[in-house]
């Protein structure tokens, strides 16, 4: 007899690909591993079924093969029943080849069943069980449950990968175009004769790697958005992801034991959560100075490439099945991101955590996207790229940790970077009153670090709270080429810090409004557009503010139905009214300056009447509502005091 098959070589072989049934006491056992083997999660090729032999150890501790043999009778047996229940009970069936081979005794032989992969995902049946998909996973056959049985309908094309799935709730009118166009321009391909209209359409790919955004639905033929196009699109991405946000979380100390801690939560598209936690990161990253060390006199605690890698991967590659958000918490002394779901189908963890890892998606088309819009490397660049860089910079190795439930990246600061403790000691001085002490370690850690906006942030609200901006002002005057780098939210807390004393010089009120100016520049959140728009009224800048708060509403129509907004809309249209009265009052103005001047008096007020009514219609905080009141009341006294114009008016 001829064999074909070396059973010493696949004794020697990893056991994925073999599974050894010396007395086949369960047939249907034999059947399922066949199936598992045709569904091939592994990518093994498929696998053997070896019928009467197992494997054993001689004294030395050596593999051995224990060729027990079947009789003629049991091997007829057998072979007939796996091959009638591969045809009856696994659908689609599957056609095994059997081999036979010789055992160590003559009347027996060893029977081998040779299953290939398929392409197809295969069930199986038992007597009085309903149809189940198995798998091969290590040296076992299970059952495919969950995520793993989702990963094996994607792989045999059974189901489409679920970013490119049409999201059967939404319609393109739950699409934001305007942030598609943004999109497209930053891609270099948008067209104003064309439009952002013919990527809506179902024909219509921005590349042979991505699908169309839309596709049109069987039945009812309604043109739905993919999954992947509401995730970084979408008006009201959670409404049909509910896990598609992010925590960003930042605790003084190691762990999270510190009662005192600083939560942002980002809902909004992918995009605008890729935008929001780039300015959170940056402020992050910051250089510590050390004259010291004249090879390396600047260190950065966290490499901004790195950080935003690790944030990158996180959002492109996570599971949006999974309805938890995407964790970033800054501690201390390292910065963890952490991703829900396992790593893809077919990446081995230790070369994950080596960066030697080959390319493998979860969601190719945002992995398309992300690298298009400059938010995440190529194909396999990244993890080699957050290694290299650390590496660089003079920062300890990240940590790469991966289950079946979360994929983990740690970054630990640069090891200059105690000079935290300085900053926490500043921070516990501030809420304990101790001001003069708090403005000595802020300056401890300033003058190491000149632009730590942590530190920036902390020596404004001191100099706030004493209100004495001379300090503010001889900073801003001294780092004045590099100030306009830094975060919006710091540069409007300087701001604050240098009007916050009674009746500021007119020289400190413009440095103010210059910083809020460089504040105001980009798509802002809706804090911080309202925080930037008050400072903007303290310091009388009702044109400015106007301008912004219209901006942010022209890009984001969703938040003209914002009470908060509305208010604040409405309040800088008093602002501006009052000041038409002022000039319409003055003497000596031309005649037709004061009509003009009384004209746009009343037209703000009618404007800002309007902000106002709907603003009290959509409020639903006691205290917002309480200030509507108060600028309604303030508006009809303007109103009472100052009659439209007419022949008494002079």
């Amino acid at each position: 007899m001829t064999e074909a098959i070396d059973l010493q070589q696949l004794s020697i072989r990893e056991s994925e690909q073999t599974e050894w049934k010396e007395n086949v006491a369960d047939i249907d056992g034999v059947v399922e591993t066949l199936s598992a083997f045709a569904n091939d999660l592994a990518n093994l090729g498929g696998g053997y079924v070896v019928c009467g032999a197992r494997e054993d150890r001689d004294p030395h501790g050596f593999p051995v093969l224990v060729r027990t043999g079947l009789t003629a009778n049991r091997l007829r047996e057998v072979e007939n029943t796996v091959l009638a229940r591969c045809r009856d009970r696994v659908s689609p069936p599957i056609t095994p080849r059997a081999e036979e081979l010789a055992s160590d005794t003559p009347e027996r032989r060893i029977l081998v069943f040779i299953q290939p992969a398929t392409d197809q995902a295969h069930t199986f049946r038992r007597d009085r069980d309903g149809a189940k998909h198995f798998v091969r996973v290590s040296r076992s056959t299970i059952e495919a449950r969950n995520g793993v049985l989702r990963n094996l309908l994607v792989r045999k094309g059974a189901v489409e990968p679920w970013d490119r799935r049409p999201c059967t709730a939404a319609t393109i009118n739950d699409l934001d175009l305007l942030a598609l166009r943004d999109a497209l321009q930053r891609m270099g391909v948008f067209s104003p004769e064309r439009g952002v209209e013919p990527y809506l359409s179902e024909d219509v790919q921005l590349s042979p790697f991505v699908p169309p955004l839309c596709v049109r639905e069987p039945l009812t033929g309604v043109l739905r958005p993919r999954n992947f196009a509401v995730l970084l699109f979408g008006r009201e991405t959670q409404r049909f992801a509910p896990g598609a946000f992010s925590l960003f979380s930042i605790y003084p100390g190691v762990d999270r034991s510190d009662p005192h801690a600083e939560r942002h939560e980002l809902p909004g598209n992918l995009l605008e959560q890729a935008r929001r936690l780039t300015e959170l990161l940056d402020v992050q990253s910051y250089t510590a100075f050390d004259k010291s060390d004249p090879a390396s006199p600047n260190s950065v605690k966290y490499p901004k490439r790195a950080l935003y890698e690790a944030m990158g991967n996180a959002l492109a590659h996570r599971d949006y099945e999974i309805p938890d958000p995407t964790r970033i918490t800054v501690f201390s002394d390292r910065i963890e991101v952490l991703s829900p779901g396992s790593l893809p189908l077919g990446v081995d963890v230790a070369a994950f955590r080596e960066g030697r890892s080959p390319p493998k998606w979860r969601n190719q088309t945002l992995a398309w996207f992300f690298n298009r819009l400059q938010l995440a490397q190529a194909e396999g660049q990244g993890i080699p790229t957050i290694l290299r860089v650390m590496r660089e910079e003079g920062c300890p190795p990240p940590t790469l940790e991966a289950d079946e439930i979360r994929v983990l990246c740690v970054l630990p600061a640069h090891p200059r970077h105690a000079l935290l403790r300085d900053l926490r000691a500043a921070e516990q001085a501030l809420v304990l009153g101790e001001l003069r002490k708090a403005q000595d370690q802020v300056r401890l850690v300033l003058d190491k670090d000149p632009l730590n906006s942590r530190a920036l942030q902390l020596f404004a609200e001191v100099q706030h709270a004493v209100r004495d901006s001379g300090p503010v002002k001889e900073l801003v005057a001294k780092h004045v080429e590099q100030i306009d780098s830094l975060p919006a939210a710091v540069l409007v807390q300087l701001a604050e810090a240098l009007v916050a004393g009674d009746a500021p010089p007119e020289s400190t009120r413009a440095l103010s409004q210059r910083l809020l100016a460089s504040a105001s520049r980009g798509r802002l959140e809706e804090r911080e557009l309202r925080r930037i728009a008050v400072a903007m009224l303290r310091a009388r800048q009702e044109e400015p503010a106007l301008l912004l708060i219209e901006r942010h509403l022209q890009e984001h129509p969703e938040w003209e139905r914002n009470a908060s907004l509305l208010q604040l809309r409405g309040d800088t249209l008093l602002g501006l009214a009052k000041r038409c009265r002022t000039t319409a009052k003055k003497r000596g103005i031309p005649p037709q300056t004061k009509q003009r001047a009384w004209r746009e008096f009343h037209a703000y007020l009618a404007r800002a009447e309007r902000d106002l009514t709907e603003a009290l219609s959509r409020s639903v905080d006691d205290g917002l509502t309480g200030q509507i009141h108060r600028n309604v009341e303030y508006l009809e006294q303007l109103r009472r005091e100052n009659s439209p114009p007419g022949r008494g008016r002079r």
